[in-house]
């Protein structure tokens, strides 16, 4: 059974910083990547960003220039820096890791990151 545990959220100024973290654990069947997605109230989760195995990263467009994802070298850990945070930003931040090739999502239980003056 494979886990993610997030941690890092918390509540920001506009224009702060926060990083998220996202621990890995269990044993994974076909690691193919790991990600960030977001969900505020009333809306759906939306993909933040994505590293895959290979290193290859993505980004959407809201958070392009302002989010960074990055990974330990070991693949049991990935970071979610985020810099000029706006309240738009607002939402729970959830890790998600792909395995079988991407066919299967494990989902951590999401960290709230509030950004308010």
């Amino acid at each position: 059974q494979v886990q993610l545990e997030e941690s890092g959220g918390g509540s920001v100024q506009p224009g702060g910083s926060l990083s998220l973290s996202c621990t890995a654990s269990g044993s994974i069947p076909g690691f193919n990547g790991m990600g960030w997605y977001r969900q505020a109230p009333g809306k759906e989760r939306e993909m933040v960003a994505t590293v895959t195995n290979g290193g290859w990263k993505k980004y959407d467009d809201s958070v392009q220039g302002r989010f960074t994802i990055s990974r330990e070298s070991g693949w049991n850990t990935v970071y979610l820096t985020m810099n000029s945070l706006k309240p738009e930003d607002t939402a729970v931040y959830y890790c998600t890791l792909y395995a079988l090739g991407g066919d299967v999502n494990y989902w951590g239980q999401g960290t709230q990151v509030t950004v308010s003056s």
